[in-house]
């Protein structure tokens, strides 16, 4: 069996197709549209799903392609009258095309895990559900493809199928709303895209997308050895059955993974010593980046009365909107590494002091952007520079609020500061340079 899965090996499409999938599958993911990824390892594997968008209709090409070897060599007539049952004689060349789809998203996955491996931390369960059902995909596909290309050995065949992959992955949100549950059903794909640091993907979508695309395998492989049209008709049993069952076990709400959240994730994971600087669990392999600078904004921080002596991570998450329970003892810090998974360390000093002046949710009257930004760079003792604000295009009202600062006498200016941070607490209209101090 080792020789004939050799031989196949060499003389398949097999190498290629790793090659093709794991060179096209790295590029996505460092050259696409940034690296999404930084955050963790469910990142990475929801990113790597989102790219099924085109390695999944490469992969159906890869099959069909392989499948015309008989064609092209015309030998179909006389592997027919062999007496060996047909599946055993296509089982090598199954097993070397399954390989070689399923080496080729690993590779992949391993680029991108070699990137991030020196800050994530936390591996949830999920991550290795996300993982198989993208393999299932890939497996399912190629497969398909194989049964297409036997039953259409057509040379446009291979290129028919990887349009017509693409379109479908493309199309299926489009044609299947208002139940957007549905596209997550049939597409690897969908609502992968860009997912939040403290992403989960629910056991029962991760379930549902299996069943159906391991019936979609079972079909192919009937198709693949059918000899009469009986067969081929019995063929549509599986996908039938399976996509009932699961429509059935996928939830049928909105956004289900976009809305889906991992508590885990969030959990706090504390630095030593004082004063208290914590990170989500997603983020603790950051936490050693985060604290010498969150106590350094602290210390800066120290200089106002009453001033905040803890920092921790800002887990705030949206569809449905969750807050962390407000303290005005402590700072919220949200914490987004680059796309090289660390964090710049001047931004989260300067996030932490400003952090200082941010209202509590569903606050209606916050304070303006360019106080909060001036009264920062005024208690850091730095004139403010675009590439160190978050909104750099008003760097010229955050300079004025600063300048106007700088004037007043240093026992004034440190009044009208604190009186800006009472009014972000108690969610009231204050303003540095108008108005006396509260």
């Amino acid at each position: 069996m080792n020789r004939i899965l050799g031989i196949e090996l060499r003389r398949s499409a097999a190498v290629g197709t790793t090659i093709t999938l794991t060179v096209i599958g790295v590029l996505l993911l460092f050259f696409a549209e940034g690296i999404y990824f930084s955050d963790g390892w469910l990142q990475l594997a929801m990113t790597q799903r989102l790219y099924l968008a085109l390695l999944w209709p490469l992969a159906l090409a890869a099959g069909a392609w392989q499948a015309r070897r008989e064609g092209r060599a015309n030998v179909g007539e006389l592997f027919a009258s062999t007496p060996r049952p047909r599946l055993q004689r296509t089982a090598p060349t199954l097993g070397v095309m399954t390989g070689a789809v399923v080496v080729g998203y690993l590779l992949m996955g391993l680029a991108g895990g070699l990137w991030i491996i020196g800050t994530a931390r936390y591996l949830p369960v999920a991550t290795f559900a996300v993982m198989a059902v993208g393999l299932l995909a890939l497996i399912a596909a190629v497969w398909l493809g194989m049964a297409a290309g036997r039953l259409m050995p057509w040379l446009v065949t291979a290129p028919m199928l990887a349009v017509a992959g693409l379109a479908l992955l493309l199309l299926l949100p489009g044609a299947t709303r208002p139940r957007g549950w549905l596209a997550l059903v049939f597409s690897p794909i969908y609502e992968m895209n860009m997912p939040d640091a403290f992403q989960d993907v629910p056991g029962r979508a991760s379930a549902s997308q299996a069943i159906w695309l391991t019936a979609l395998a079972a079909t192919a492989i009937m198709l693949l050895v059918s000899g009469s049209w009986r067969l081929r008709v019995a063929a549509l049993l599986p996908v039938i059955l399976g996509a009932a069952l699961a429509i059935g076990v996928m939830p049928h709400g909105k956004r289900v993974v976009v809305g889906a959240i991992d508590p885990a994730s969030k959990e706090l994971v504390c630095a030593q010593g004082e004063p208290g600087v914590c990170v989500g669990r997603v983020h603790s392999g950051l936490l050693s980046e985060v604290t010498p600078q969150a106590r350094e904004g602290l210390a800066v921080l120290a200089k106002l009365p009453g001033a905040p002596t803890k920092v921790h991570e800002d887990t705030t998450t949206f569809f449905p909107d969750a807050y962390p329970t407000w303290d005005d003892d402590v700072v919220l810090l949200r914490i987004e590494p680059g796309s090289d998974g660390h964090l710049d360390g001047k931004v989260v000093k300067r996030d932490v002091v400003s952090g200082a002046f941010r209202s509590p949710p569903n606050c209606k009257q916050p304070t303006s952007y360019a106080d909060d930004a001036a009264a920062t760079f005024w208690l850091m003792g730095q004139e403010p520079k675009a590439d160190l604000l978050g909104e750099p295009e008003l760097i010229g009202d955050v300079v004025t609020v600063w300048q106007g600062l700088q004037a007043l006498p240093a026992t004034e200016a440190l009044a009208r500061v604190q009186a800006l941070r009472k009014a972000a607490l108690t969610c009231s209209d204050g303003a540095l340079l108008t108005g006396s101090p509260r």
